[in-house]
């Protein structure tokens, strides 16, 4: 029988998305092979009591520090990408083995935010995750860091997590960190209380939340797992932060760490990753009956509309869009090559499809890709 103490949230959980951090799985530019059998253990017991888990997993760009004779993480993308390119298949390796020590099998799932944006990329992934928890896989995800440019990462596997919660229409997110909860201070100073619950933004306002982590190989820290505790709890999922040392507890449902309640609903997910996971490749300025067609009847973005476009961007880009004050007030697909567009500025598609061919009666973005903000 339970004890009455554990979180309800995590014991009824049926499927859990886990996060850990390079800080967390690593020491000098290796593998800590302790610690991923203390994190691999905890995942196949909660396995054993029939739930599902998706584990995001950062370290390989700090697996392939000591291999490739660096100390520190590069700075530079193309180094980056080459450690990233070494130490995945040293971390998967290490996963597999201790994973098959439970008879359990793991299958790599590599992504960007393309993979998850474009529809039907991200039907594809949807796809490929339930397929893999059908077959009893554990499936192991990470940024694909040896292919991802700038423009095109998630910008830290905490927001990544929060986000594949909602790809896999998760219970719960665990997210790991070397810090044992969230605290209302530095936790190294003394005096500083651990926060056990937060239950909506008002929570966080009076906390001084941390920017980098200590380790030099991550590249988050306390605001990045507090910002995708936010991105998954407005849309219903509740999110557990603690230790990785506590990993076992956390599963359990002891009370560890800091639970964050859920403040929302879920939403469209697509539209999610959208919002959180792309930044605008361009800017169009709309003017005032374009922002009421977007924002009150959530209409979709017609060339009419449009007053000026800033930015270099290709048909299929996340575009921001903007108010004529210079408010961003939505993000959306765009239909157009930025080169294309100013020829068709304040004009109607069907006046467009009269003169230049039907292929310009399409809608600038249309409103299943677009996000307001």
């Amino acid at each position: 029988m339970r004890d009455r103490k554990q979180r309800a949230e995590v014991v009824k959980a049926g499927r859990i998305v886990v996060k850990v951090g390079s800080s967390s799985l690593t020491q000098r530019g290796r593998i800590d092979l302790e610690r991923l059998r203390l994190l691999v253990d905890a995942i196949a017991a909660r396995r054993v009591e029939g739930s599902e888990v998706v584990l995001v997993s950062s370290g390989a760009i700090a697996a392939g520090l000591a291999p490739m004779g660096l100390r520190s993480r590069p700075r530079d993308l193309a180094t980056q990408q080459a450690a990233a390119s070494v130490g995945q298949g040293l971390l998967m390796a290490r996963y597999s083995d201790a994973f098959a020590a439970h008879g359990l099998r793991v299958g790599q799932v590599l992504l960007t935010v393309d993979d998850v944006t474009r529809r039907s990329h991200y039907r594809n992934a949807y796809r490929t995750f339930a397929r893999l928890l059908e077959l009893g896989v554990v499936p192991i995800v990470n940024e694909n860091d040896t292919v991802a440019t700038t423009e095109i990462r998630f910008g830290d596997n905490d927001r990544l997590a929060a986000l594949t919660s909602h790809l896999v229409h998760t219970d719960l997110l665990v997210l790991l960190s070397d810090v044992d909860g969230l605290y209302d201070g530095d936790p190294r100073k003394p005096g500083t209380t651990m926060i056990t619950d937060v239950r909506g933004p008002a929570d966080l306002e009076p906390l001084q939340i941390g920017r980098t982590g200590s380790s030099g190989v991550g590249t988050g820290g306390m605001q990045t797992k507090v910002e995708a505790a936010g991105i998954a709890t407005e849309a219903g999922i509740p999110v557990v932060l603690t230790s990785a040392a506590r990993v076992g507890e956390a599963l359990r449902g002891d009370p560890v760490g800091t639970l964050f309640h859920p403040t929302g609903r879920r939403r469209k997910t697509r539209l999610l990753w959208l919002a959180h996971a792309t930044s605008g490749q361009g800017r169009l300025i709309l003017d005032d009956g374009a922002v009421r067609a977007l924002t009150e009847r959530r209409s979709s973005l017609l060339p009419a509309g449009i007053t000026a476009v800033e930015g270099n961007f290709s048909a299929g880009d996340p575009v921001d869009l903007l108010s004529p004050a210079g408010l961003v007030i939505a993000r959306g697909l765009v239909n157009y090559d930025a080169t294309e567009l100013p020829g068709l500025l304040g004009r109607s598609t069907r006046d467009l499809a009269r003169d230049l061919g039907p292929t310009y009666e399409r809608e600038v973005v249309h409103r299943d890709d677009l996000v307001l903000l």
